[in-house]
């Protein structure tokens, strides 16, 4: 055997080529924990969201409780047909649809100068104080919300209406105003929910290297300008996946309040496309009218959803998926 035979090194021995199925199963071993955490919340979650989605099938039936899913009458596109059809069906979209671009108009960049606002502040007491101030009306019910709306803006005993005696004026009824009832519903909503809706924005600017500051400041930036520069602009992703979420769930305006606000003369303003479901489903029991309402509903959501984020994709390289 020659030298050269005796010094060669040895080839090396391969490595053991593992399968996917392997990798699988040592992932679902070292995550069992987490996944055994999950289960009651996903188990939940089929239960109460998936498994319901079956009830979309009366839809398209002339449903009756007492014949069931599988006894009613298949009736196609009738039902979508009669609800476009109707006379509430352009009052219904009209006014859900001002009433939802008005609240995404106020409600995208007032919590934004809030949070950039209280990030401004510097006294930590008074920080906290303003934060607890602005968050406080949230955990307001949407019930309490409303009487509140109602006892102050009442033309006889409101307290409006007692402030304007002392100066001699008559307070008109301005619930009952359907002029009114947009501004009404959005401006309270404003002052309920802004603090709550400025949170996640506070958080992103929490998030900020303080470097980014000290380099501003070394160069002589203003206050406003680090604003402009460097907290609207490292905060814009947060800021456009809440709009594409917000604009994802568009035509589905608080039903609550509305209903709760609403009364027959500011009804050409007030009725929306939840309001009328509830009143076409369970004030008239036409189970499959109201769900053929719900599901249009629905897909125009989730239609205005997918847009939103393919343009924020193309556009600005920012999506929710």
């Amino acid at each position: 055997m020659s030298d050269n035979q005796l010094t060669a090194p040895l080839a090396p021995s391969r490595p053991r080529q593992v399968t996917r199925w392997q990798t699988v199963k040592l992932r679902l071993k070292k995550s069992a924990p987490l996944y055994v955490l999950l289960a009651p919340s996903l188990t939940l979650l089929v239960i109460f969201s998936y498994i319901p989605i079956y009830g979309l099938v009366i839809a398209f039936q002339d449903y009756a409780p007492v014949l069931g899913i599988s006894g009613s009458e298949w009736v196609g596109f009738e039902n979508f047909i009669q609800y476009f059809r109707s006379y509430q069906f352009w009052l219904t979209i009209k006014n859900t649809l001002v009433i939802s671009v008005y609240s995404l108009l106020v409600n995208t960049p007032l919590p934004v100068a809030l949070a950039i606002l209280c990030n401004q502040i510097r006294h930590e007491r008074f920080k906290k104080t303003f934060q607890v101030i602005t968050y406080l009306p949230h955990f307001i019910s949407t019930m309490v919300m409303c009487g509140m709306i109602l006892l102050f803006l009442n033309p006889a005993t409101g307290l409006l209406a007692h402030f304007s005696q002392l100066v001699g004026l008559h307070l008109p009824d301005v619930i009952a105003d359907p002029k009114n009832f947009v501004h009404i519903y959005v401006w309270s909503n404003v002052w309920q929910n802004l603090g709550w809706h400025s949170i996640i924005y506070l958080a992103a600017l929490s998030a900020i290297d303080p470097v980014y500051y000290e380099a501003a400041s070394i160069d002589g930036a203003s206050a406003w300008q680090k604003i402009w520069h460097l907290d609207l602009p490292l905060i814009m992703p947060t800021i456009v996946i809440l709009l594409i979420m917000s604009v994802g769930r568009l035509l589905n305006v608080g039903f609550e309040k509305v209903l709760l606000l609403q009364n027959p003369l500011n009804m050409p303003a007030s009725e929306i496309i939840s309001t009328y479901v509830y009143k076409v489903g369970l004030g008239s029991s036409q189970y499959s009218l109201s769900t053929a309402i719900g599901l249009f509903n629905t897909l125009i959501n989730g239609t205005l959803l997918i847009s939103v984020n393919w343009f924020s994709k193309r556009l600005a390289k920012l999506s929710l998926f």
